[in-house]
């Protein structure tokens, strides 16, 4: 009887060989996932903020009064004394403070010198944007225009800012992040007052608070050539990247 495969075309004649390459390479796999290792990524953040003047919405500050108890009643004395009343008591008459028609009532007249008029300075806080005269930043005293000036104060405002940015570690940690608006006033002496911030959370806002604190003393905003309280906004963004 005559063949019909070729006796070299044996496929069990390497299995053994196979058999050992595969195991090989199923075992450096194993090996290779084992030994692989994963580091967490480090996350870093953004200083970039916004030079945009936003007014803020002013909300009033409410504060708890605590009302003092009301006194003791006064105790009785321990010794009662008994006085005989031999003193004489005035009555006293309680007219009647109604008027009748037949009464004639007595007309008041004001002169004007009789009127005396004080003057109350208000404390009127002017936006940034429509002041006369801006407040000069230190380092802004050499300009001549208004527009310079402004310009000016704006550069100083945001080289400030970044010189103090920092973002605060349990933010950081806890990933929180977003846009605080801070609100404030260059009163007419040149200091920073009345610093106002709304942001998503309490960490970011104190931490725009510290970098509003640290702006120097300026020369105060002028208004119809008197030093006046000047208001101005600013958001500061905290980015995570």
């Amino acid at each position: 009887m005559e063949l019909k495969k070729n006796p070299q075309a044996d496929l069990n004649r390497n299995s053994r060989l196979y058999f050992l390459i595969g195991l090989a390479l199923v075992l450096f796999t194993t090996w290779r996932l084992l030994e692989h290792k994963t580091y967490d990524t480090v996350k870093t953040y953004d200083t970039s903020f916004n030079m945009e003047e936003v007014l803020l919405e002013e909300v009033p500050q409410t504060q708890t009064v605590n009302t003092p108890p009301p006194p003791a009643p006064p105790t009785a004395p321990a010794v009662i004394e008994i006085v005989d009343n031999l003193e004489e008591v005035e009555e006293s008459i309680i007219e009647s403070t109604e008027s009748s028609q037949d009464m004639a009532v007595e007309e008041v007249v004001y002169r004007p010198d009789d009127i005396e008029v004080e003057e109350v300075e208000e404390d009127v806080t002017v936006p940034f944007a429509v002041i006369e005269n801006v407040p000069v930043f230190p380092g802004c005293e050499g300009l001549s225009s208004e527009a310079e000036r402004k310009a000016c104060f704006n550069q100083k405002m945001q080289e400030h800012v970044q010189k103090q940015f920092k973002y605060p570690a349990t933010a950081l940690e806890l990933g929180i992040s977003g846009k605080v608006f801070v609100l404030f006033s260059i009163n007419s002496d040149g200091y920073v007052t009345n610093i106002k911030t709304r942001g998503p959370d309490k960490l970011l806002e104190e931490e725009s608070v510290r970098i509003i604190t640290a702006l120097p003393k300026m020369k105060p905003g002028i208004q119809r050539g008197i030093p006046v309280k000047v208001g101005y906004s600013i958001p500061i963004t905290f980015k995570l990247e």
